[in-house]
């Protein structure tokens, strides 16, 4: 059977403000929204938290109107703020009992040819058991499986789950299986907290069973870190470093439970990095890319130009007993960019210019004997 696990980087629309020129820009629009939406669920807006509001609104364009090219204000009930015909912004509320609504990020739709060579790359690849990095939501998923894939060429999955996560902009991680591989047990860790509080995964870090047709269980552990979207700070090293820690804790419990597990995802950091050291030095779990069999394309890397040790972020690290089942693996790059001037590697005929890649991650693949 073919384990596998991609970052789709969305199907069908995603948030604008992902797709800015510049990751600083990008990153600075979601740090103001999720202060702003944290300050309007306050109970009671103290005079600098007006303040504070106004300043936040102004920054994300919604001073004069509801809605920015990344932010839209939707006000359904109460009264919330007055804008004068002299330009000043005032909140009028005390607290959020006061008015009914919502802040969130304005959505555009993916690229159609990007969103076709994402479905090819998922059916060229023909895993078994695929997971999903970077999927809006679980109809989204049953859409793009049922229409997509099978337009394309591809076998649609018999199952297909994806559990809500953390994350506002629809950038959750979902399983689909083939037939004779039904999704069993799930568990989530999406309220798994810090001591302050907030959650520790951005998206999720759910469990799911699958049985075989052998008649064997394997556990399947997904997971999406915290990016360095913006630029790399300590305070996301720190995150990243609580999501291994805590990941690994889940592994242990996992394997105790049964020797099979797989943990898959896009970590976002590289195999020799200080946040990842408690989940792939701390584990016994084993990278699939360390296999003697495993295809590398002459290329370390699995994100962008995959020219550097750096860019491995995506990873499929099996349990002991797991990878003394694997027969090898490989990286599919055909839905990536490959270069202007020189092709590292060979691409769909379909992908002709770089806003029609699949992703800008490459598919991550293990075929192992179960």
């Amino acid at each position: 059977m073919r384990l596998a696990v991609y970052n789709v980087e969305n199907l069908f629309d995603r948030a604008a403000v992902m797709n800015t020129e510049t990751w600083s820009a990008g990153s600075d629009t979601l740090m103001a929204f999720a202060e702003l939406k944290q300050l309007l669920g306050n109970e009671v807006y103290s005079v600098p938290v007006k303040d504070r509001i106004v300043e936040l609104m102004t920054g994300l364009g919604l001073s004069k109107v509801d809605k920015s090219p990344f932010v839209i204000l939707r006000r359904n009930r109460g009264k919330l703020l007055l804008r004068t015909r002299t330009g000043v912004l005032e909140i009028t509320a005390n607290g959020r009992s006061e008015w009914a609504g919502t802040l969130d990020l304005v959505r555009e739709p993916v690229n159609e040819v990007a969103m076709q060579n994402t479905a090819r790359v998922i059916a060229e690849a023909d895993a078994d058991i695929l997971g999903v990095i970077e999927a809006e939501h679980r109809p989204g998923l049953v859409e793009f499986n049922r229409v997509l894939i099978d337009a394309l060429g591809g076998k649609p999955f018999r199952h297909v789950m994806l559990i809500d996560g953390n994350d506002e902009r629809g950038i959750d991680v979902g399983l689909l299986t083939r037939p004779g591989f039904p999704i069993g047990d799930m568990r989530s860790h999406v309220d798994d907290r810090k001591p302050d509080g907030w959650p520790i995964f951005s998206r999720d870090c759910p469990e799911f069973t699958v049985s075989t047709p052998a008649g064997r269980e394997i556990l399947v552990i997904l997971n999406h870190f915290k990016s360095k979207f913006g630029g790399e700070t300590a305070q996301s090293r720190n995150k990243r470093k609580a999501q291994a820690k805590r990941a690994a804790e889940i592994y242990q419990a996992a394997v105790a439970r049964n020797e099979l597990v797989a943990v898959m995802g896009d970590f976002n950091d590289s195999p020799q990095s200080e946040p990842l050291k408690p989940l792939l030095q701390s584990t016994d779990l084993r990278d699939i890319s360390t296999h003697p069999a495993f295809e590398n394309g002459g290329l370390p890397g699995t994100h962008g130009t995959c020219v550097s040790r750096d860019s491995k972020i995506d990873y499929l690290l099996l349990s002991p007993a797991l990878f003394a089942r694997a027969t090898g693996g490989g990286v599919f790059r055909k839905g990536m960019w490959p270069g202007d001037r020189r092709k590292r590697w060979e691409t769909f005929p379909e992908l002709t210019q770089e806003h029609e890649v699949a992703s800008d991650h490459a598919l991550i693949w293990a075929d192992v004997d179960v």
